[in-house]
């Protein structure tokens, strides 16, 4: 019976992050397009540095306000390093989705759903943090497989998120 009321403690948590009558849909297409952003970042310094050409540093701090802006209306609230987490949360994931699709381009179907897998995981964190699903504060002192101290569930925190990114954002709703 207490397992219950803990299972039910976290789905009123994450009913209470839902933004209202919001489609998070939008806040998901932003997402995946402040990945691209960041992307777009590395690709311009890359190419800046081989070809010493500064003008490349100038597209690049364009592309960078450009993602700062609109890292800003996903990410509302803030405190010490979640900002920078948050950012390298989706600049890893998007990495670990493009390393994915090339292992399958390469037949390496395993490799490929392996770095899906991990890539999908950091996504999800990403917003289990902005959707304050996370106690941060209370990271330091729980189980590896706790969202909060008073999570009992034994799957792992990933799995729990994948689970809430699927209920909180359907990129299907119209």
């Amino acid at each position: 019976m207490e397992n219950n009321l803990k299972v039910d403690e976290f789905i009123k948590k994450v009913q209470a992050s839902k933004k209202g009558e919001l489609d998070l849909s939008s806040d998901e297409d932003l997402s995946i397009a402040i990945m691209n952003l960041i992307s777009i970042e590395e690709h311009f310094f890359f190419t800046g540095a081989k070809t010493e050409k500064p003008e490349y540093f100038d597209l690049l701090n364009t592309a960078r306000e450009m993602r700062k802006d609109l890292l800003k209306r996903i990410i509302k609230e803030y405190e010490g390093e979640v900002w920078c987490i948050s950012k390298h949360l989706l600049s890893a994931s998007m990495r670990l989705m493009e390393v994915g699709t090339k292992a399958l381009g390469q037949g390496n179907k395993k490799d490929a759903e392996e770095m899906f897998k991990k890539a999908y995981e950091l996504y999800s964190l990403f917003w289990g943090i902005n959707l304050k699903l996370v106690d941060l504060g209370e990271v330091k002192k729980i189980d590896d497989n706790q969202i909060d101290r008073k999570d009992e569930d034994k799957k792992g925190i990933m799995a729990k998120l994948g689970k809430v990114v699927q209920y909180v954002i359907n990129c299907c709703k119209e």
